[in-house]
């Protein structure tokens, strides 16, 4: 043996002490580990794999683990949107998987979300929730890994801005039920976001001083802004009158669900964001001034000029805001504001 093989065996039997092993019982093993694997960056890979999938964790169910999650957003001062639409979608995921989250493989979450004929948008919005939950639990110790971080995502296209007719929108706010017609017309005639008309309450609609007044806690990008009431809208809401309280009383799968039905008693296609994208593509057609209507949507000029400049016709705008309650719409009595 040479000083050097002899410096490298004492070297070795040193690094090997403190694990109580011979020199020849791990040559022996990590041969045999080799045979496997192909080679020693392939072996240290086996290695921290298996100490990853073998750590201690701390069992927990998945909804107290979306408890803590919100909890900890929520003290992290999350915006109040943002938390509504976590708390929906992990309600529901925590409905499905009743078990450890450490438990939930990547399978079960694919096939939760194959399961249901979403949008890609939606299916992307559940996804990527449902990686934060995961994440979450990693670092706290409830889990070894991420499931999600292996289930397929999608791209999404943003497509065409499609918007409703003056006829499809007529058709949708005679076949809206009463409790819906209010926010169906606030987002066509006003351009509301679907997460702020769900957080809008009635006393936010000023007919004496002809505007919606947008909270800062109901704005999508949190900030206060003032949207005018047209004359039709006004028209719509007047049966309402005296009012209290939140304008939509479902929660935000009631609402979806609304959407959905009104669209199918109307036999009108429902279009994703049309509200909005109508409301924006007619006050532009209507007034020909981006930077008010990009005052009233809560977004910027440049936004209303690229997506809404010349989508539809003027006639058509002015048939937009003309549209008004007929003898067959759906209305109820004026109720007395309570005390």
């Amino acid at each position: 043996m040479t000083n050097e093989q002899a410096a490298d065996f004492a070297a070795a039997v040193q690094t090997l002490s403190r694990f109580k092993l011979s020199l020849p019982a791990v040559a022996s093993t990590v041969a045999e580990c080799l045979q496997l694997v192909g080679d020693l960056p392939n072996l240290h890979a086996a290695a921290k794999f298996y100490a990853t999938r073998h750590k201690q964790t701390e069992r927990k169910r998945v909804a107290d683990v979306v408890a803590e999650l919100l909890q900890v957003k929520a003290a992290r001062k999350a915006s109040p949107r943002y938390l509504d639409d976590l708390r929906s979608r992990l309600t529901r995921f925590a409905e499905v998987f009743r078990k450890d989250v450490g438990d939930v493989t990547t399978a079960e979450i694919q096939a939760w979300l194959d399961s249901h004929r979403l949008s890609a948008q939606t299916y992307v919005n559940n996804r990527r929730v449902a990686h934060l939950l995961c994440e979450f639990a990693v670092a706290r110790g409830y889990a070894t890994d991420n499931p999600v971080a292996s289930v397929e995502n999608l791209k999404v296209s943003s497509g065409d801005i499609e918007v409703f007719t003056p006829i499809e929108i007529q058709k949708l706010l005679n076949a809206a039920s009463p409790e819906f017609l209010p926010c169906l017309a606030i987002g066509a005639f006003a351009g509301l976001r679907s997460a702020e008309i769900e957080r809008l309450e009635w006393s936010d609609i000023r007919v004496t001083e002809r505007c919606i007044v947008v909270g800062a806690s109901k704005a999508k990008t949190a900030s206060r802004r003032v949207v005018p009431l047209a004359d039709n809208l006004i028209a719509w809401l007047v049966p309402y009158g005296g009012r209290v309280g939140p304008i939509w009383e479902g929660n935000h799968e009631a609402f979806y669900d609304a959407q959905q039905t009104t669209a199918i008693l109307a036999g009108v296609k429902w279009k994703a964001n049309a509200l909005r994208h109508s409301y924006a593509s007619y006050r532009f057609g209507q007034t020909n001034d981006a930077g008010r209507v990009a005052g009233e949507l809560g977004n910027s000029a440049v936004v209303v000029h690229r997506h809404y400049r010349e989508l539809v016709k003027v006639a058509d705008a002015e048939r937009w805001f003309a549209i008004r309650p007929g003898a067959e719409a759906k209305v109820i009595p004026m109720a007395a504001a309570s005390a």
